[in-house]
């Protein structure tokens, strides 16, 4: 579904992403690992198209993503949830769920009804502005606009960062079930080693912008963890 040979990605003239490889099936669980500063942003910009330039073959479900806009790229059915969560604050809740849908080819607006049962505290507060939320619901808020769009592959910026603790776990159980009962491919940067073991069925690990090490998820060792992720 999403396949890079030789990628280089750039801030300016700076590769920050150098020579990376990957191939991630449909159906996947994978996530991107690695201490602060290695990459693993810069590579879910890349898939988004939203550095300043890259080298290299990047493409999603046999299309070359190469120079295409951003745009272009959710409409094949690539969803982003960026760090930060970056929801208009003064949307309402609806209004923030309902800017996801125009990325859909089909031309439907309505909010799915499965987005309620998947966080109810968000039909609780349709109307409430999006900068009302706590940073858990808006983080909720923020998938919600992603899955609004009928994504085949969500990308995930580490999603549980500053989130209060009773809904960080509600959050987990909610990508898991995306991927296993919705069938959609999850591509997940995580610094909580726990849970990509717990979630993954691959993981890449980044360092100085390059794939250290991959595999599946059984393979995300001790070992690894203190090579490369411990701080």
């Amino acid at each position: 579904m999403l396949e890079a040979t030789g990628l280089f990605s750039y801030y300016g003239k700076s590769p920050i992403i150098q020579d990376v490889g990957f191939r991630i099936e449909k159906g996947a669980f994978a996530s991107i690992l690695g201490r602060n500063g290695v990459g693993k942003t810069t590579l879910l910009r890349t898939i988004m198209g939203l550095t300043d330039g890259i080298a290299g073959n990047l493409s999603f479900d046999g299309e070359n993503l190469g120079s295409m806009p951003t745009h272009a790229r959710s409409k094949l059915g690539i969803g982003y949830i960026p760090q930060g969560r970056e929801i208009i604050p003064r949307f309402t809740v609806r209004e923030n769920i309902v800017m996801g849908t125009y990325a859909r080819t089909d031309g439907k607006r309505g909010i799915p009804d499965f987005i309620y049962e998947l966080f109810p505290i968000l039909k609780e507060f349709l109307n409430r502005r999006g900068g009302d939320l706590s940073g858990g619901q808006q983080q909720q808020l923020a998938i919600a606009r992603a899955l609004a769009m009928g994504p085949k592959v969500l990308l995930l910026d580490e999603p549980t960062e500053g989130i209060q603790p009773n809904i960080v776990k509600q959050i987990e159980d909610v990508i898991v079930r995306l991927n296993r009962e919705m069938g959609i491919t999850i591509l997940l940067v995580e610094q909580n080693v726990r849970f990509a073991r717990r979630a993954s069925n691959q993981f890449i690990v980044l360092d100085k912008g390059r794939v250290a090490v991959s595999g599946t998820g059984e393979e995300l060792t001790d070992e690894i963890q203190d090579e490369y992720l411990t701080f």
